[in-house]
């Protein structure tokens, strides 16, 4: 089955022979500078199996800014982590060695939640 048409929200048919259909183009928002960004960084238990993750959250830039700047938290922190849904998780308690990365690539309204 060919996955041609998934991106195609709202219709359904058309009987009109001439209709061409125009998909919603998805924008990246531009990223802010770091020292614009207001990040925070919070320890989060719930519907994680009890494992310890830190979420980064109010990133406000394009997904490859985000991707970027989650693999170089995962490299500094030395464990695992991923960014989807607005957040950026990293595996385990690494609060102060992530508020600690940004304050030193100038993201400098960074700060620790919980």
């Amino acid at each position: 089955m060919s996955n041609k048409n998934k991106k195609r929200d709202g219709v359904v048919f058309s009987t009109d022979p001439d209709f061409e259909y125009q998909g919603f183009e998805e924008q990246d928002e531009d990223t802010l500078n770091p020292s614009d960004q207001k990040l925070r960084v919070m320890l989060e238990r719930k519907g994680r199996g009890g494992k310890d993750v830190t979420i980064v959250h109010n990133f406000i830039g394009s997904q490859d800014d985000k991707d970027a700047l989650t693999k170089s938290l995962k490299t500094y922190c030395g464990t695992g982590g991923t960014a989807k849904d607005g957040e950026i998780v990293i595996q385990g308690d690494q609060r102060d060695k992530v508020v600690k990365y940004l304050l030193d690539k100038g993201y400098k309204n960074s700060k620790r939640g919980n």
